[in-house]
């Protein structure tokens, strides 16, 4: 498949490639941005991927879902695929849009830039444990005291220094 952002998402290496991604993907789709934000990987509930409190500038993504899905996934395109589908529900919901907007709105997105074929586009449209039904099975925390890790330069892009 010749697609720019195909391509793109399957050479993204880190939290912020994907998430250099999803900006582009919504300014252009969107006519919509947000600077500032901030990446926290944290233990949650298994039903919980992640989300973002109202108000604050930072996505929270579940750490003990993204290593399972790491562990069963058997290409860096699908993990890939997954935190693009995660980051930009999370990033629509930054830009004010519900928990049902932001999901409607994702899967357009996706539809239209990457297609409906793309795993994405499964992992947009889909509960996490009807893609992998073995996380049913996967203990609900792996660590409750283990502390939130912040992800250095996310959304650095945006970010000014004065010096």
């Amino acid at each position: 498949m010749d697609n720019k952002y195909v391509a793109m998402l399957d050479d993204a290496k880190s939290f912020a490639d994907i998430f250099r991604l999803v900006k582009r993907v919504v300014e252009e789709h969107m006519g919509m941005h947000r600077a500032g934000l901030s990446l926290v990987l944290a233990t949650l509930p298994n039903n919980m991927p992640a989300y973002h409190e109202l108000g604050s500038n930072s996505i929270i993504l579940n750490r003990a879902l993204l290593e399972a899905i790491t562990s069963i996934a058997k290409t860096r395109r699908e993990v890939n695929s997954y935190v693009f589908a995660i980051l930009l529900n999370e990033y629509l919901h930054t830009l004010g849009f519900t928990k049902e907007e932001s999901r409607e709105y994702s899967k357009e997105i996706i539809k239209h830039l990457l297609t409906e074929r793309h795993q994405a586009f499964k992992f947009a449209s889909n509960p996490i444990h009807r893609i992998y039904p073995e996380l049913k099975t996967m203990p609900i925390a792996r660590k409750l005291d283990e502390k939130p890790e912040v992800i250095k330069d996310f959304d650095a892009e945006n970010t000014f220094y004065i010096g």
